[in-house]
Parts: structure tokens; C-alpha cells; sequence
């Protein structure tokens, strides 16, 4: 078995671990400062949003265009008054954006530019969009989006509890907000594969976290019947159980992204490519992330507010108390409360499991018949 599998199976059988959940206030202090930061990006800089949503007007050029494209974008400023955008295509055409343009004025633009790039005006070809196409996207991008949201609260309270489907909730606007704020840092064009984009990665954010509370509500079934772990004590188990499991999806799922943002998008040229990768890639980590470190730290929080898991809590420390006090191994050391009285004396996990074959027959006799 390779390392890393080991790891995970090590994980699994809760022998070793990393204590999300007792260090939840760190991960929630770097996701505010994180939001934050995100949140400032977007009310000082702006989303970029594309022409798709602002309305205005495309040309594309003949193959082998002589001029560079800065050449390219200062006509087509020239000409509209407005801020172009200019791609260099493989064919060696180009296309030139102009958003916020009256599309009434599109063919003065046309002729113009054709003078400035020394060809013929029939060999430049205009699309037109309007700013009310823009505007029908964008609502119904908030449309799915609210429709979205309102399905997972509800799926999430009846197939588990409200607690879980809030703490979802969080999660996926932790994820959306960081998202779009790096869109507004970055300053990269805001276009409808940006909003497939951001629909895409709330699924994968959601199914990641799903796994987890999966985990969990198993993991706590008749949990208040025993006294050797708290709620906590379970969800940090469970996301442990699952970190390598997430932690190769997440690879996985970003290694062809990454592929398409920085080779295709920044080595190749291909700036479309931006639009959808970006929003994929920051999304794809935000939401490993937060299922990790603020999903389940969040669900904890909630469920130990309530008095049954406050009795239960009380009764698990003042237990490892004792044991400590008489020199025993501490509660929380056993593998699985499942299926065992409360009063059962813990076991231990790890080095300080004795074999049965060192300790059977001592003090009695060996068992031989005679």
C-alpha cells in the first residue's frame, strides 16, 4: 500500500488525526479576513462584466492582420470613445470588443476601424449585442442561483437536520463571495461561462460537504447514550475519515482546470478560456476548504448548543477526569463507542495495545488438561 493510502486508511480507523473542530476559531478568523478582502476587492474595483452584459459591439478581422494588438485596441478606442478589448486568435485574426457602445453607431466604428487597419470594411464582421440580452442573463443567473439555494436548505433539513443544511448554506456563500472577489481582483471579464462556471462549483462544493455530514450523521447515532465522545469529538472524526478522500477529488478536479487557465488561458493565448477556468479553479479549492474547515466546525458549534450535547459534554470531561486522575488511559482514546455499555472501561488505540498472546494465561494456569 502506498504511503498516502496508508495515510488515508490510518485516517479512517481514527489512529491518528488533526483536530479540525478545537481549532475552528482559527479557520473562521482566515475565511472573515479572506471574505473580507474579497468583499473590498468587489465594492472598490468592480466586476468586469462582459459585453454579453453590457450590450455593445464584436468585430473580427480577416486571418494575418498586419497590426499589433495594442496597435488594434488604440483604434478601436479611437474610433468609439470607449475601452476595447482586443484577442489575438490562432488564425492570426483578431477580435475587437467594444462594450457600452450604442449598437446605431456600429458601422461608423466599422469604417473607421477598417481605415486604421488598412483593409476593406466587408472584410470586418460586427455582432451586435444589446445591453437587454445582458440583462435577461443576469436575472436569470439570480434566478437559478436563488432556486438553487432555497433546494439545498430544504433537501439538506429533511435528509439530515437544519443545523447541517445552515451550515451548508454558509459555506456555499463563503465560496461564491471569495469567487466573485477574485474575479474583481484579477479584473478578468465577467461573461455567461463565468456564471456556468460559478453554478458548477456550488454542486462540487455541496457534494464535498455532503460526504462529510454523511459520515457524521452515522458516526452519531445514539451518541448521547455513551460517554466517551463528545459531538465534536465525532465530526473531527469524520472529517478525517474523509481528508483524503476530498483531498484527491480536489487534485483530480483541478489539475485539467489548472490546465485550461494557465496553459490555455495564459500560455496559448486563449482568453476566452479565462472567463470559465478562473471561476472553476478558485471555486474547486473555496469549496474543498470550506467543507473542511468551516462546514463541520459550523455544525458543531450549533449542535453542541443544545442541552442534550451540553449533559453529554459535561459527562464525557468529568469522565476523563477521573480517568486521568487514576493514572487510566483517557475516554476519548477508544476507537467506536457503537454498541457498548456506558460504564465500559475504554480500550486504547495504537502503541500502548498490548497482543492478547503476551497477556493471555497470566496469573492463572496455562490450560492444559491433564
Amino acid at each position: 500500500m502506498s504511503k498516502l493510502g496508508n495515510l488515508g486508511a490510518r485516517l479512517h480507523r481514527g489512529e491518528i488525526g488533526y483536530d479540525f473542530v478545537k481549532n475552528r476559531k482559527i479557520w473562521y478568523g482566515l475565511s472573515i479576513l479572506i471574505t473580507i478582502v474579497a468583499i473590498a476587492g468587489l465594492a472598490v474595483r468592480g466586476l468586469n462584466m462582459g459585453i454579453e452584459f453590457q450590450g455593445g459591439a464584436v468585430f473580427n478581422t480577416p486571418k494575418n492582420t498586419s497590426v499589433s494588438v495594442s496597435q488594434a485596441e488604440q483604434y478601436a478606442e479611437e474610433a468609439s470613445g470607449h475601452d476595447a478589448i482586443v484577442q489575438q486568435l490562432g488564425d492570426g485574426s483578431m477580435r475587437i470588443q467594444v462594450a457600452g457602445i450604442d449598437t446605431g453607431a456600429a458601422n461608423q466604428i466599422k469604417s473607421t476601424l477598417a481605415d486604421d487597419l488598412k483593409i476593406d470594411s466587408e472584410q470586418i464582421n460586427a455582432e451586435l449585442v444589446g445591453p437587454s440580452w445582458g440583462e435577461q442573463i443576469a436575472n436569470k443567473a439570480w434566478q437559478g442561483l436563488g432556486i438553487f439555494m432555497v433546494l439545498v436548505v430544504i433537501y439538506l433539513a429533511i435528509a439530515f437536520e437544519w443545523r447541517m443544511a445552515v451550515a451548508a448554506f454558509v459555506a456555499l456563500i463563503h465560496d461564491i463571495t471569495i469567487t466573485v472577489g477574485i474575479y474583481a481582483l484579477v479584473g478578468f471579464e465577467v461573461t455567461p461561462g463565468t456564471v456556468i462556471g460559478l453554478l458548477t462549483i456550488l454542486g462540487y462544493s455541496l457534494y464535498d460537504t455532503v460526504v462529510v455530514f454523511d459520515s457524521l450523521k452515522e458516526q452519531t447515532k445514539d451518541l448521547t447514550k455513551q460517554t466517551r465522545w463528545t459531538y465534536s469529538d465525532v465530526a473531527n472524526r469524520s472529517i478525517n475519515s474523509t481528508l483524503v478522500r476530498s483531498i484527491n477529488t480536489t487534485v483530480v478536479a483541478l489539475l485539467p482546470v489548472a490546465g485550461l487557465l494557465f496553459i490555455g488561458g495564459g500560455v496559448l493565448g486563449a482568453g476566452m478560456l479565462n472567463d470559465i477556468s478562473l471561476s472553476l479553479f478558485v471555486g474547486l479549492a473555496a469549496g474543498a476548504y470550506s467543507s473542511i474547515f468551516i462546514a463541520t466546525p459550523l455544525v458543531a458549534d450549533l449542535k453542541e448548543r443544545e442541552p442534550a450535547m451540553k449533559a453529554l459534554k459535561k459527562r464525557v470531561l468529568a469522565k476523563r477526569a477521573q480517568s486521568a486522575a487514576q493514572g487510566g488511559p483517557e475516554a476519548h482514546d477508544e476507537e467506536t463507542y457503537a454498541d457498548e455499555p456506558e460504564d465500559a472501561a475504554p480500550a486504547v488505540v495504537g502503541p500502548r495495545n498490548q497482543p492478547a498472546s503476551r497477556t493471555r494465561g497470566r496469573g492463572r494456569p496455562s490450560g492444559k488438561r491433564r
